[in-house]
């Protein structure tokens, strides 16, 4: 990253901030007051626009009463302001904190201040400090905007009414049923519920039964319990499904004529082996002047998704496919997401790629992007390429100086058969993903081992210019044909994996750089970018004093010293019992990664741009990206971003929903999976420490649940928050984060997805 890059992106991150970094100065001294030209000193912006942002913002503020303007261009907290705007964060245990910009923390709203506002929603409150502690807390006083009004939950229900009990532990309130809104649901059915009013003198909202979903514990009940929790639907309404049917889906001469023809280059895709949208592709050919001309080939689903259709308005309102453990919720209808979007085998498809030329070092001499026509020759499994990756390294390591021979006309025919031979180029059927022993064909092989050389080289580029290298396991559950989990497997990211993450990294990366600048500057065109700001200071700060307990520190004093030690910290704990734990912790110190038209890089990746291009079969911003790519292709003039950052925002919130599914769906899992193994000892880690009770992870399975101090009989326990610990009064024995312990099933709530164990003592 350069240095003028560097200044942008830390410019972005303040004006970003604004109000809290205003508020934050006025604060450290509340009877001071400052020109704008201090203010800006104090913030580190010497730029015209930044300072121009700054008047702009006090105006705003001194407007709105929140700041006093005491003279001519002076400003001062206004102490007397008692009424903000913000958002709402309630807690597992009633209580909440009011988040707004007119304070730098959160404020904490206790249950009974709570004015009848929910998690999510935008509240007006007045807010005070108490006089013992002197700390601020605040009342709601009114609900500006409802997050949401649908709820699952089990009915309860009495002779002439019933309520809701809602399975989200942030929402506090049971919801009212009436006897003429039940819907037909019978006592003890899951329902989804809508409220429709909130009484004054109520401590209930009112609602009405919307949808009977099943009985609780029924798997598909709860599946659709889960994707309905967070607004995400599990079927097409009928005029989208008749929309997808009646799409053209020949690929006509006129069509091709128009796009590169590029299925005489060798291509194939690697996915999982239970895949069967494929949204990428690779082709790979060597030239004649020794580089390399590599093709990443992505679906092109905005040939056939046209703006202002049911089937775009239907795309743009799911804005992502849903991963659950058992089920693909797609964003577009199977005919489009498995059938003609699909890079399926042997089959022709229209592409829009990004292709590269490459020499040995993995630099990029040249690139090229628009729509094309490709053919695959070939699928793999990512198990299948890496099988070929790791069969044929020590016939790589043996023939270096021959590299290339398949592919390259330079060596003569007996040559190229001598290489062909010690390639292994059988797949074995425990591997393979046919069922049946197969051979793939020698190009093939050698373009997936040189492909394979070149994905390293580039990884190994981006991790020493700052990328954090995040290879999470990921928990698998093995099913059976009811979907009951009878197994869980751990899947870890290999070779194989990493090769395809390389090149579409690259692709989303160089399309960014393409559209966000001219001749080395930032460009003015309006574009989808992924960005990732830097960690929070007070997080990392909170990540230390945690890992300390286990001998491991991080160095935050510059941004690539954090990012140097991050990693070292992540592969130092590879592989250990509380691996899991420092990695979620780590995370966790992250700033979300989101969707916008304002660019500030990505630093996770170490970008300076970065967009998502790749994957338009299961992301909406990848449509966009497509849409404008082709359009600046063409010649156009960048649009207004007005539109483009409100659908930004709406695919960053719809992916967060997914995500929380996607957890909610594996916890389900555990906990099903759990219920068949009560009477087992399991060994874990201490993974939280709460006044409450301990959090452990069993160690071979990844299944967390709680063991409540209540139930620890040895000894009376009391919660040392210094020390991450429990601490018996008697006994003095300490169960702190980290430790290793031994618990047994106490009690499996799949309603609540919740796991309570009990702690096997010494």
């Amino acid at each position: 990253m350069t240095k003028k890059n560097k200044i942008v992106k830390k410019k972005g991150k303040i004006i970003k901030d604004l109000t809290r970094n205003i508020f934050k100065i006025l604060n450290e001294d509340s009877s001071k007051y400052y020109n704008y030209k201090q203010i800006a000193g104090k913030m580190g912006i010497s730029d015209t626009d930044g300072k121009t942002q700054i008047l702009k913002k006090l105006a705003e503020l001194t407007a709105t009463q929140k700041i006093k303007e005491v003279d001519r261009g002076k400003f001062q907290i206004n102490e007397d302001r008692k009424y903000s705007l913000g958002t709402l964060d309630i807690t597992s245990n009633g209580n909440g904190y009011f988040m707004t910009d007119d304070y730098e923390n959160d404020i904490f709203i206790p249950n009974v201040n709570l004015g009848k506002g929910l998690h999510g929603d935008v509240v007006r409150a007045y807010v005070y400090k108490r006089k013992r502690s002197n700390k601020y807390e605040a009342d709601v006083v009114e609900v500006i905007e409802r997050a949401k009004t649908d709820f699952v939950g089990v009915l309860q229900k009495s002779k002439n009414f019933g309520f809701v009990i809602p399975d989200n532990n942030k929402m506090y309130a049971d919801i009212f049923i009436s006897e003429n809104k039940m819907n037909g649901a019978e006592h003890g059915d899951k329902v989804q519920a809508t409220i429709i009013d909130w009484p004054e003198k109520s401590k209930n909202p009112f609602g009405k039964i919307t949808t009977v979903l099943g009985k609780p514990g029924d798997h598909n009940t709860e599946m659709h319990s889960i994707l309905l929790e967070y607004d995400l639907p599990y079927e097409f309404e009928p005029q989208v499904e008749k929309e997808a049917q009646s799409l053209p889906i020949e690929i006509t001469k006129e069509e091709i004529a128009k796009r590169r023809d590029m299925r005489g280059d060798l291509t194939f895709t690697i996915d999982p082996k239970d895949a069967k949208d494929f949204d990428d592709a690779l082709s790979f050919k060597k030239l004649e002047n020794g580089n390399y001309e590599i093709g990443i080939h992505i679906a092109d689903v905005s040939h056939y998704l046209q703006p202002n259709t049911i089937l775009d308005d239907e795309a743009y309102d799911r804005a992502t496919s849903v991963y659950l453990v058992d089920r693909v919720v797609p964003m577009l209808p199977e005919m489009l997401s498995n059938g003609v979007c699909s890079l399926r085998p042997y089959e022709e498809k229209l592409t829009f790629s990004a292709v590269f030329e490459i020499n040995e070092k993995a630099q990029i001499l040249n690139q090229w992007f628009g729509r094309t026509v490709t053919y695959s020759d070939q699928r793999f499994a990512y198990e299948e390429a890496q099988y070929l990756i790791e069969a044929n390294q020590e016939s790589r390591d043996k023939n270096q100086d021959k590299s290339d021979a398949v592919i390259s006309s330079e060596f003569s025919k007996n040559e190229k058969i001598s290489i062909e031979k010690s390639l292994k180029c059988t797949i074995p059927i425990d591997v393979s993903i046919t069922g049946s022993v197969y051979t793939v064909t020698p190009e093939i092989v050698e373009a997936t081992l040189k492909l394979d050389e070149l994905a390293k080289i580039l990884r190994k580029k981006r991790m020493k210019e700052g990328a954090i290298s995040f290879d999470r396991v990921e928990v698998k559950f093995d099913l059976d044909e009811q979907a009951n989990p009878v197994g869980v497997y751990f899947k870890e990211s290999k070779d194989a994996n990493k090769l395809i993450e390389e090149f579409m990294l690259l692709a989303n990366r160089k399309v960014a750089e393409f559209i966000g600048t001219k001749q080395g500057k930032p460009s003015n065109n309006t574009f989808i970018y992924r960005i990732h700001d830097e960690p929070n200071i007070e997080k990392l700060a909170s990540l230390q004093n945690i890992i300390g307990k286990f001998g491991y520190k991080i160095n935050t004093e510059t941004k690539e010293s954090t990012s140097e030690s991050l990693n070292q910290l992540l592969s130092d704990v590879h592989g250990k019992a509380e691996s899991n734990m420092i990695e979620t912790l780590t995370i966790r110190t992250m700033s979300k990664a989101v969707y916008t038209t304002q660019n500030i890089g990505h630093y996770g990746l170490a970008f300076d741009y970065y967009s998502h291009f790749t994957s338009p079969i299961r992301r909406y911003p990848d449509v966009m990206t497509h849409r404008l790519l082709q359009y600046y292709l063409d010649g156009g003039k960048t649009p207004k971003t007005d539109l483009y950052e409100e659908r930004c925002k709406h695919s960053s919130k719809r992916e967060e929903l997914a995500s929380k599914a996607e957890r909610d769906s594996i916890k389900y899992m555990q906990v099903k999976y759990m219920q068949d193994h009560k009477d087992e000892v399991f060994e874990g880690v201490i993974t939280g420490v709460t006044e409450w009770g301990i959090y452990v992870e069993i160690t071979k399975n990844k299944c967390e649940g709680m063991v409540r101090i209540r139930d620890i009989k040895s000894d009376y326990y009391i919660f040392n928050e210094e020390q991450y610990a429990i601490v018996g009064q008697s006994t003095k024995n300490i169960y702190q984060l980290g430790n290793n312990v031994k618990v047994q099933v106490k009690k499996t709530d799949l309603e609540r997805k919740h796991l309570d164990f009990n702690l096997i003592e010494d």
